[in-house]
């Protein structure tokens, strides 16, 4: 039976969230928090299963939550939401320790999947991303890799990364193809996120 906190500062989120994640098998109570700072005060209390934080709120923010949250609770397991396009957002909350992350466009489908995914399987490995795991050395990256890399983490799209590098979107393209297959990632995030978590881009 697992116990499932929701932390957004919109009070219309966070009822739409308890209706969605209360019908998840396996979840027996959904309980919320207005902000970040309300979230890691209850959550030693509470002891969630699992915590789904907004990435941008008021105050500390979902990102700085999940790092002070899970730095004082190890066993905290976090999956962020988002709005589709914050990459930057998603890859320094996983850097800090987020399982995965759904956008919160998704379906209730597909927002319940992730939940169950978490409560079932554990915080590992989780959500819209996943984790990549360590590994003996850094990707090595060429320079404009690394420029591509780091035009995601600042949330500009393929093309206009291309105006800023002198380069057509296709070309932009090619180079993420590569650099995700470099960072075995899935996603713009996920691949920002292993940046981030290599030194790669800051």
């Amino acid at each position: 039976m697992s116990t499932v906190l929701v932390c957004d500062d919109s009070a219309a989120v966070r009822d739409s969230l308890r209706r969605t994640v209360g019908s998840v098998p396996g979840v027996t109570r959904v309980i919320s928090a207005a902000s970040g700072e309300e979230a890691i005060a209850r959550w030693p209390v509470e002891r969630p299963s699992l915590v789904l934080m907004d990435v941008r709120m008021p105050g500390i923010g979902g990102v700085e939550a999940t790092r002070r949250l899970i730095g004082r609770h190890s066993a905290a397991a976090v999956v962020m939401m988002t709005v589709a396009e914050d990459a930057d957002g998603v890859a320094r909350a996983l850097v800090a320790g987020a399982c995965g992350y759904v956008v919160k466009d998704a379906s209730r489908e597909e927002i319940a999947a992730a939940v169950l995914k978490v409560i079932t399987e554990g915080a590992r490995t989780s959500g819209g991303s996943g984790r990549t795991g360590a590994r003996a050395a850094a990707p090595e990256l060429t320079e404009r890799e690394v420029q591509v890399l780091t035009g995601m983490g600042r949330g500009l799209s393929n093309a206009e990364i291309g105006r800023e590098l002198f380069l057509s979107e296709d070309t932009v393209k090619t180079h993420a193809r590569r650099l995700f297959r470099k960072l075995s990632a899935a996603d713009r995030a996920q691949a920002v996120a292993v940046g981030f978590r290599w030194g790669l881009v800051r």
